[in-house]
C-alpha cells in the first residue's frame, strides 16, 4: 500500500489543498469580465485558497469560446501566479481539441491541467483511458483527473484510475463521484492526491486520506473550508467537524437547488463581491422563487444577504 499523500510535506501537494472551482464573471451584456475574474481569484487567494480551477464546469467552460478560456487563464495567472496554483480547465469531450488548448494554456504559464471525463460521447473505458493518457502526455504540467458522473454521463471506473495512475504526470484527482467505497479504493491503491469534488464529503474523504477540496461554496465561505482543511491536517477532528456542521447549510444553499455556477454567482452578487449575476445560455439566472430556499439555507447559518 502506498504512503498516505497526507504525509507529505505541504509544499509537496501539487495543487495546494483548499481551491475554488471559479466562475466566469461576465459583464452585464454577457462578455467576460477579466477585471473581475482578477478581483475575484485575488480576494480567494487572499481568503485562503492555494488553487484555483478556471474555466471548469462551474466557469461555464462550454459556453466560451477558446480565446475566452486562453483569456481567463492568462488574467488569473497574472493576478495570483506564484500564491496560487492555476489549473486549466483545458479539456472537452474531443481529444485533440483538448490537446491544442492544453497547449496554449501551456505556455501561458498556468501550473496544471484539470482533464474532464469526456461527457457525451459515451466512450469506453478503455477509451477514457486512452483520451486522459492523450492529454496527460502532450504537456510536462501535472494533471489532475476530474471524476464526475453526474455530468459526464459516465463514471471513470476505480480500475481505469488505478491504471491511469501510472502515468508520470497524472498526480491527483477531484473525486465527485459519491461512492466513498469506490474512492477508498483509489486513496488504498494510488499514490493520486485526491480532492474532494463533492463540497459535502470533504471531511469523510480526508479522513480516508484525501488532501483537500476543490469546492464551489468555497466561493462565498473561503475561510471556512480553509480552517476545515487544515483542522483535518492538524488531526483536530472535534474541530473539524463542527466546521463541517457549520458549512453543512452553506453547502445545501449553493448545491442542492440550483445549478452550482447560478447560484454562486448570485450569492457572490449579495455579497457586494460581483456586480451582476450574469451566466450565459443555456443557463439563466435565478428568479427569487428560485432562490427563496437558498435565502432560507443560509438564514439557517445565520446570514442575512
Amino acid at each position: 500500500m502506498p504512503s498516505s499523500p497526507l504525509d507529505a510535506p505541504r509544499n509537496d501537494y501539487p495543487f495546494g489543498t483548499m481551491g475554488t472551482a471559479m466562475v466566469t464573471p461576465f459583464t452585464a451584456e454577457g462578455e467576460v469580465d477579466y477585471a473581475q475574474a482578477a478581483a475575484l481569484a485575488g480576494r480567494l487567494v487572499d481568503d485562503g485558497c492555494d488553487s484555483l480551477v478556471v474555466t471548469g464546469t462551474t466557469g461555464e467552460t462550454s459556453t466560451l469560446s477558446d480565446a475566452e478560456n486562453l483569456g481567463m487563464f492568462r488574467a488569473v495567472r497574472e493576478a495570483v501566479g506564484g500564491r496560487a496554483k492555476v489549473i486549466a480547465g483545458s479539456t472537452t469531450n474531443d481529444t485533440r481539441h483538448s490537446i491544442a488548448l492544453t497547449r496554449a494554456a501551456a505556455e501561458l504559464g498556468v501550473d496544471g491541467i484539470l482533464v474532464t471525463a469526456p461527457y457525451y460521447n459515451k466512450p469506453s473505458q478503455a477509451g477514457v483511458r486512452a483520451h486522459v493518457e492523450a492529454i496527460a502526455s502532450c504537456t510536462d504540467l501535472p494533471v489532475m483527473i476530474y471524476d464526475i458522473p453526474g455530468r459526464a454521463g459516465i463514471e471513470i471506473t476505480s480500475e481505469t484510475l488505478i491504471r491511469l495512475a501510472d502515468h508520470p504526470n497524472v498526480v491527483a484527482l477531484k473525486d465527485a463521484k459519491s461512492d466513498y467505497q469506490s474512492t477508498t479504493r483509489v486513496l488504498a491503491s494510488t499514490d493520486l492526491h485526491v480532492y474532494s469534488g463533492d463540497d459535502g464529503l470533504t471531511l469523510p474523504l480526508m479522513a480516508a486520506g484525501a488532501v483537500g477540496v476543490i469546492s464551489v461554496t468555497a466561493h462565498v465561505a473561503t475561510r471556512q473550508y480553509r480552517e476545515l482543511v487544515d483542522a483535518m491536517h492538524a488531526g483536530d477532528l472535534p474541530r473539524a467537524r463542527r466546521l463541517h456542521f457549520e458549512l453543512d447549510p452553506i453547502q445545501r444553499a449553493v448545491m442542492s437547488h440550483l445549478q452550482g455556477a447560478v447560484t454562486a454567482k448570485a450569492i457572490l452578487h449579495w455579497q457586494g463581491v460581483l456586480p451582476n449575476a450574469v451566466v450565459r445560455l443555456p443557463l439563466v439566472e435565478a428568479t427569487e422563487a428560485e432562490l427563496a430556499p437558498v435565502r432560507a439555507d443560509l438564514a439557517e447559518a445565520g446570514w442575512d444577504l
